[in-house]
């Protein structure tokens, strides 16, 4: 597990992630490489890591909600093993500072049929399900009400030209440290 360069991860989030897009930031943005491989163009799959909206981070930890950070977008590559996305998952949360983020927090979507068993496996505490909230996508990428400190509406995502495919609620997992 290497840092990865936001181009190379960018491709792989809308290449093979089911949200087709991600943030145009990363905190930590980590990629899993083959043995020997540190060029991006080794990399098998990509751990994304953003702060949270204000309101999530202070649902989430409240006595200390600028210490938590979002595990954003998790992809691997078809064909890589099965333990290779655990694999990365436990590696990159060690190397996130513990002492600036503190707490760490990821949701598995239900839109999408995840319940969270990466997370399970390792050792993430799942604390139940958000409120469903309605999920838009833009010619098929997961485009999100939060832009910047602005929330849009629903009839504000419309005249986006987004289509609003139903409302989910995500399973939310927390890792403390």
């Amino acid at each position: 597990m290497l840092p990865v360069g936001i181009a190379t991860a960018r491709r792989m989030v809308e290449k093979h992630h089911y949200a087709a897009g991600a943030s145009n930031t990363a905190t930590y943005l980590h990629g899993l490489f083959t043995v020997g491989g540190v060029m991006d163009e080794y990399c098998w799959g990509a751990a994304w890591w953003i702060p949270p909206t204000k309101s999530a981070a202070l649902a989430t930890h409240p006595e200390n909600w600028q210490g938590v950070l979002c595990l954003s977008r998790l992809v691997i590559l078809p064909g890589i093993p099965k333990n290779a996305c655990s694999f990365l998952l436990a590696r990159s949360r060690k190397a996130i500072d513990s002492t600036r983020w503190p707490c760490l927090v990821t949701y598995a979507d239900d839109w999408r049929g995840h319940t969270g068993s990466i997370y399970k496996a390792d050792n993430w505490i799942y604390a139940g399900k958000t409120k469903p909230e309605r999920t838009y996508t833009i010619d098929g990428v997961m485009t999100a009400r939060k832009a910047g400190p602005v929330t849009r509406r629903h009839a504000d995502m419309l005249a986006l030209g987004a289509t609003m495919v139903g409302a989910f609620a995500k399973h939310k997992y927390v890792y403390l440290r």
